[in-house]
């Protein structure tokens, strides 16, 4: 893994460079803002920075948005009026107090009850609480949906875990069977989980990018890459 910088307007890039055995030039923004770039070891350096440049507008726009969604997470204070992303969709916040704490989800609002309308930290937890119950029981729903996609392909089932992690949407642990996905992933439209789960389970098969990967992915879902885009330039704006 190599660093290096270009200048793109303005702005400079900086991106990591990773040598491997794929085809394509392959790109991507994580959600700590850093940008990751693999190409082959035959692919010219001039090349690659080349690449990126094109794709400069593309890169700029999504480390706003990461940048934005840090900011944003932080200065939650978890009270009536707040917008919170939930399966795709915006969702207002309605805080009451009630002797019994919960969270639920009705017609456009979350409504939380809880006894102290002021403790932001018990607000918070009671939040990512309600959140990590509806990310285990969705994740759970695309993993089972989309094995059927592979289940004739030598593909294990795998177990899944859920973490919030920074760089990525999702990971494959070959070793011990398992997907890990990101809880933020619970913001994203079902159809875009459908895609990360799919995405994961097919490095069970194939691990690196490579044509047969991509070959393997566009006959299962054809749509991919638009599965990608909102996920990578739409959901990501509005988390």
């Amino acid at each position: 893994m190599t660093k290096h910088i270009i200048n793109y307007g303005d702005n400079k890039i900086k991106f990591e460079l990773e040598r491997k055995n794929v085809k394509n030039i392959n790109l991507n923004v994580r959600p700590d803002t850093s940008v990751k770039v693999s190409a082959s070891k035959d692919v010219p350096l001039e090349v690659i920075n080349d690449f990126v440049k094109q794709k400069g507008s593309w890169i700029i726009k999504s480390i706003n948005y990461f940048e934005k969604f840090q900011s944003v997470k932080s200065d939650k204070e978890y009270v009536s009026g707040e917008s919170f992303k939930y399966l795709g969709r915006q969702y207002r916040l309605k805080v009451r107090e009630s002797k019994e704490e919960t969270v639920k989800y009705f017609r456009g609002f979350i409504y939380m009850y809880v006894k102290d309308k002021s403790d932001i930290q018990r607000k918070e937890k009671l939040y990512n609480d309600w959140l990590n119950e509806k990310a285990y029981i969705h994740f759970n729903e695309s993993l089972d949906n989309m094995y059927k996609l592979v289940y004739n392909y030598d593909i294990p089932k795998p177990k899944l875990k859920i973490r919030d992690m920074k760089a990525r949407w999702g990971s494959c642990h070959n070793k011990d069977k398992t997907i890990l996905l990101n809880l933020e992933l619970i913001k994203a439209p079902k159809y875009c989980i459908d895609y990360v789960v799919l995405h994961e389970l097919i490095h069970f098969k194939y691990r690196n990018h490579d044509k047969k990967f991509y070959t393997f992915l566009t006959l299962l879902m054809p749509d991919w890459k638009r599965r990608k885009e909102i996920l990578d330039e739409e959901v990501i704006k509005d988390l």
